[in-house]
């Protein structure tokens, strides 16, 4: 009987996480329970103007977003300041990007929520590519 067998569950599971994409949806997901949790702690429970809380959120979440990508999906090891400075690009963009995109659910009728996951979805799919190739990618060495 051989002492190093694993159960399939954690085999599995390791090779799932393994999987770049697997742990960007994963951290993802994890950051967009605590945007749309501000949000609607913001503007449901507070009564903040939806424009206003949809951008607040977002923006409260920086910190969390940045951190569980840099450590956990993309395992970067790079000087923090230069890819802040580049999130904090991408950031801006996708601020403006996702109030656009919920307010205009807002105005056509349908619950912020929508809005939120359609803009959560469209973010998620460029956010992968721009953080593999410019945020978090590794630097060349000189030499």
């Amino acid at each position: 009987m051989s002492t190093t067998s694993t159960t399939p569950s954690r085999s599995l599971i390791g090779r799932l996480w393994a999987l770049g994409p697997v742990r960007y949806l994963t951290m993802g997901g994890l950051a967009f329970l605590f945007d749309a949790g501000l949000l609607w702690l913001l503007h449901d429970a507070i009564g903040i103007d939806l424009a206003i809380s949809t951008a607040a959120a977002f923006l409260l979440s920086f910190a969390v977003t940045y951190t569980l990508q840099r450590k956990f999906a993309f395992a970067s090891e790079n000087a923090v300041a230069p890819s802040v400075l580049r999130y904090t690009l991408l950031v801006i963009f996708n601020t403006i990007a996702t109030t656009a995109i919920v307010w205009l659910f807002s105005v056509i009728g349908l619950p912020w929520i929508v809005g939120k996951v359609a803009a959560v979805v469209a973010t998620t799919v460029w956010n992968y590519f721009v953080y593999r190739y410019w945020v978090f990618a590794p630097r060349k060495s000189k030499g």
